[in-house]
């Protein structure tokens, strides 16, 4: 995956360079956004990562610029800038999504993850018998579709994106409901209910780390 940032506080690029840059992704930054348009090669890039409040051109005029050139790479918002104006015109503008400062690494990579496989039909084998659609977000048994409820379909993407890796209560609460005060035991009810139209119970527990799918074999 490449990714392209535009901040001017270099010790959060560096940050996001190396976060990502662990897994293999490429990250290239820029801290104002005339260099950004004057150098970067748009079309190479999986996601645009963008402050708001940056020098010569903010992330607002940026990425109206590069819709203007009809570029509609997955665009997030990462400021502290949440009030209701700032997120009407961000997506006036073209963005994709908000991710408020500070951020937590593991929110924000889940939230890339999502927007990058709902441009296209990615589905993956969970066992023998069930399927889940990450463009679509919809589960298959046997080729039949699951109903889900938002919430559980949101659960078992995050899950299925990152299958094989222990998910946290922390990053699966964040990601499921948002700026929602939720408990570990709604977090619970929830797999539970989710797990009740499952006839292969595949939701691994982690004791005292989270919830897991195995890769199938």
């Amino acid at each position: 995956m490449k990714i392209l940032l535009l901040e001017d506080d270099d010790f959060i690029c560096e940050q996001v360079k190396e976060y990502f840059e662990l897994d293999g992704n490429r990250v290239d930054f820029y801290n104002d956004g005339e260099s950004l348009l004057d150098n970067a090669v748009l079309e190479n890039y999986d996601i645009f990562l963008l402050d708001i409040n940056t020098p010569k051109k903010n992330g607002l005029e940026t990425l109206h610029e590069i819709r203007k050139r009809e570029i509609f790479t997955p665009a997030i918002y990462l400021t502290a800038q949440s009030d209701i104006e700032h997120v009407k015109k961000g997506y006036e503008v073209g963005c994709n999504d908000y991710v408020r400062k500070p951020f937590n690494y593991e929110e924000l990579e889940l939230r890339i993850n999502q927007l990058i496989y709902k441009t296209g039909t990615t589905q993956t084998k969970i066992t023998d018998d069930y399927m889940f659609d990450l463009s679509s977000m919809e589960l298959f048994c046997n080729e039949q579709s699951v109903t889900l409820t938002n919430y559980e379909q949101n659960l078992l993407y995050v899950l299925v994106k990152n299958i094989g890796t222990t998910i946290s209560p922390v990053i699966l609460k964040d990601y499921v409901w948002e700026e929602k005060d939720v408990c570990d035991n709604t977090l619970r009810t929830q797999i539970k209910k989710l797990r009740s139209k499952l006839k292969d119970n595949f939701i691994v527990n982690i004791r005292n780390a989270g919830y897991k799918i195995e890769k199938y074999d």
